[in-house]
């Protein structure tokens, strides 16, 4: 077994995924998360068939059953609701796994569970990181480590002292998220529908009677408008126009990138949104959160002291940086078709959905 000392700093997704995957392999790690009990942001998921594949690395196939809703077919629809183009996941997904969608708080409290809650020291931030693996905590207690996971989201304590000139990047989006009932859907489908101006409305039922709703839009400013916000899409039809009305309690968020997964520290690895936040575009953020976590734990495995550590960090960097550089490449090629002309939209969708939606995962389907 290992004599690594390795702290993961924060209990989100691809924290707690981490913390699961390197006990899997007998590795111990101290789990902090700076929030004094588990804060959840958005509202659901959609989880293609690598991130069903990655929980079933985990060992937790199982429990999806039962808190999430098979997703068996995608949608793209125009504002009003005329459809574009229709195909199985299966077309894209068949030899990976299955697809499925389901509630943020369900999915953080399956890995929670997995990994046990009096495992992660709630109210227990970061403050600073030292090259040699030093870690001051919010508190003012200090602790040495062969290795330091950031895993603490866009806005990376760990980032920060390791990489202070990694900034996020605003990608000129802003979105809102909710959850809203799901009785007018399709119980197997995955909804968008696309409009002027950047705007897109994603809905997806998660189970449990509800759909995970998101309305996106362009924007220059990363600050909420002012006003009804549900009056910029007053001109879709339904579902949106349904939807909407549910939407009281959206969840705001502008969108941004990072760029960090390549950077090198000798005792620092990054994963999940602190080291490659990107666009929603291909639902694909939680997927490479829980690969991070799974690469990262496989590299380590049979490691003996921290010596090894600087050579390890180096090979899991090479290991996840194509396939992460494919997915943000993929994310801001679909970002920008969401700007073609409704009539040059409507031709390529008709004729070529099915062939882009495997163009933008073909890189996905083998194991990272």
């Amino acid at each position: 077994m290992t004599t690594l000392r390795i702290l993961i700093a924060g209990a989100g997704i691809a924290g707690l995924a981490a913390k699961r995957a390197l006990a899997l392999r007998g590795i111990d790690a101290d789990l902090v998360e700076r929030d004094a009990a588990p804060r959840i942001t958005g509202a659901g998921l959609y989880l293609p068939g690598n991130a069903v594949r990655a929980l079933r690395d985990l060992g937790l196939s199982e429990q999806l059953v039962g808190r999430s809703q098979p997703v068996l077919r995608q949608q793209l629809k125009d504002k009003r609701g005329r459809l574009l183009a229709e195909f199985p996941v299966g077309a894209i997904w068949s030899e990976v796994d299955d697809c499925v969608a389901m509630r943020r708080t369900d999915l953080h409290a399956l890995l929670l569970g997995a990994v046990g809650s009096s495992q992660v020291r709630f109210g227990t931030g970061v403050r600073e990181v030292s090259r040699d693996g030093t870690v001051t905590f919010r508190d003012g207690r200090q602790a040495s480590y062969d290795l330091v996971v950031g895993a603490d989201g866009l806005h990376s304590a760990v980032r920060l002292h390791a990489f202070a000139d990694v900034q996020p990047r605003f990608l000129g989006q802003v979105c809102w998220r909710f959850l809203a009932p799901s009785a007018t859907l399709p119980a197997d489908a995955w909804t968008v529908m696309l409009g002027d101006r950047g705007r897109t409305f994603l809905s997806v039922p998660v189970g449990h009677g509800q759909a995970y709703c998101s309305a996106a839009m362009d924007s220059a400013d990363p600050q909420r408008p002012t006003g009804n916000w549900r009056a910029l899409f007053a001109d879709f039809g339904a579902p949106a126009s349904e939807l909407l009305a549910y939407a009281d309690n959206a969840h705001f968020a502008p969108l941004f990138e990072v760029s960090a997964f390549d950077r090198a520290h000798p005792r620092v690895a990054l994963i999940g949104d602190a080291a490659h936040a990107c666009s929603p575009s291909m639902s694909q953020a939680t997927a490479m959160g829980m690969e991070d976590a799974i690469v990262l734990a496989e590299t380590l495995t049979g490691a003996r002291d921290g010596a090894e550590v600087p050579a390890l960090l180096a090979a899991y960097r090479e290991r996840r940086a194509g396939r992460l550089r494919f997915v943000l490449d993929q994310n801001h090629r679909r970002d920008r078709a969401r700007h073609l002309p409704s009539p040059v939209r409507r031709v390529v969708f008709q004729h070529f959905a099915k062939e882009i939606f495997r163009a933008n995962h073909k890189d996905l389907l083998t194991r990272p």
